[in-house]
């Protein structure tokens, strides 16, 4: 006998509603009706998922089809909301394009906190927060994620020192700064954190600020000089590889 065909199929669409969701009736209307019924061309039984950063992912149907809105059923609880590995992200703000890329690949990655960090030679003064949780969660939508990552008000980086948790790390990515970041990241288990400077880099002072800092530990990324938004990935990367969950997978 041919096998059952998978139910929801792979190619069903997927989609972010920030309320919380239960079973029942879910009107939509705007950018997200549009999507589905101009972009995906949904009719009346197709299949739809559904999270919402609280309860997890949601199985529904498209119940009725306006001319600009539709209503969708919300059947099936199909997964608990994602447990996040404790790992924020703070990166100072980049060039737009750049800065959309580095926030899309934090949220593909597992991060649980952007924060925007200023400093001194950083091109951009502040991000545009909506534009960058836009990006977060088209990330999330596409790579299968019930969690977005808290996105941060942005911060001078002497606040964000002095303000800084106890018991959290703060991974330092210093292109001065040695040893396998692999076995400094296992050595250092628990909450962390992992700082990326602008495009030009830390200047003399701050970098003194941060290694001064009790919780700072200096790492290196490699033999050659990456960008930021490409040294972000790269050490969240090995983060993951080495304390967070990608053992899991």
């Amino acid at each position: 006998m041919p096998a059952t065909p998978a139910w929801p199929p792979r190619s069903t669409p997927r989609l972010f509603v920030d309320s919380v969701l239960a079973p029942g009736p879910l009107p939509l209307t705007g950018t997200a009706a549009h999507y589905l019924l101009s972009v995906m061309r949904l009719a009346v039984g197709d299949p739809v998922r559904l999270f919402d950063d609280r309860t997890g992912e949601w199985l529904a149907t498209v119940g009725a089809v306006r001319k600009r809105d539709l209503i969708l059923d919300i059947g099936d609880h199909l997964a608990e909301r994602e447990a996040v590995p404790d790992l924020w992200l703070c990166a100072a703000p980049l060039k737009k394009g750049r800065i959309d890329w580095l926030v899309e690949k934090a949220c593909e990655l597992g991060v649980d906190r952007v924060v925007p960090t200023l400093t001194r030679r950083a091109v951009v003064d502040a991000p545009k927060l909506d534009r960058l949780r836009a990006h977060m969660v088209e990330a999330a939508e596409q790579c299968g994620r019930t969690a977005l990552p808290t996105l941060a008000d942005p911060v001078k980086l002497p606040a964000l020192l002095r303000e800084w948790p106890a018991g959290r790390r703060l991974f330092f990515a210093d292109e001065t700064g040695g040893g396998d970041p692999l076995a400094t990241m296992r050595a250092h288990a628990g909450p962390a954190a992992i700082l990326i400077g602008p495009e030009g880099g830390f200047d003399d002072a701050e970098r003194e600020l941060v290694r001064a800092h009790a919780a700072a530990v200096p790492i290196s990324l490699g033999p050659r000089i990456l960008r930021a938004d490409t040294a972000a990935a790269a050490a969240v990367s090995l983060w993951m590889a080495a304390a967070g969950d990608w053992h899991q997978s």
